[in-house]
């Protein structure tokens, strides 16, 4: 089942510009329509909308599991224009050493500051805005204790994981440096 909710999500774009799949469409199109007009960019959900990669990075249908959808914008950020005295003019780029993936994860984790992230992974892109979903684990809850597979992070050392680079989308960035 899993490998068919894959083989579904794989080549979306095309897939959405296809009239065979209309249907797809339309579920796609209302589900971004509803996280873009939200006010919050972080949106907790009651269960994954990609369950393959949900279930691949470790989700399971039990208590002190939450999703949530996070909407992180696009692009560098600008510095502003100069003002006053004699300095260059124009715009000072300022591009993120971070991913938008691991920007997006400590944004979660500090409106949830209660929770731990396990992992996060795309959901969709427009022009504007990245969508992920981020999966969170709740460490002092009884049934995530006695969870041999996500017991780890009740440990203390696994606290606030996220911003010391410890998740998936923080692997990629410190697999990199020496």
């Amino acid at each position: 089942m899993y490998k068919h909710i894959g083989l579904l999500y794989r080549g979306l774009r095309k897939k959405l510009k296809d009239p065979n799949f209309r249907d797809l469409k339309t579920i796609i199109k209302e589900r971004v329509m509803k996280f873009r007009h939200n006010e919050e960019a972080i949106t907790q959900t009651e269960k994954p909308i990609r369950l393959d990669k949900a279930r691949m990075y470790g989700y399971k249908a039990k208590q002190g599991f939450v999703t949530a959808v996070c909407r992180v914008r696009k692009g560098g950020r600008n510095i502003g224009i100069p003002s006053g005295g004699r300095k260059p003019t124009g715009y000072k780029k300022l591009t993120p050493i971070k991913s938008i993936q691991r920007i997006g994860e400590e944004r979660t984790q500090r409106k949830f500051m209660n929770l731990e992230i396990l992992a996060s992974y795309p959901l969709y892109e427009d022009g504007q805005y990245k969508y992920y979903e981020v999966i969170m684990v709740d460490p002092y809850h009884p049934v995530i204790m006695a969870d041999k597979d996500v017991n780890y992070l009740c440990a203390p050392k696994q606290k606030h994981r996220v911003f010391r680079g410890l998740t998936p989308a923080g692997h990629k960035v410190r697999k990199n440096r020496a």
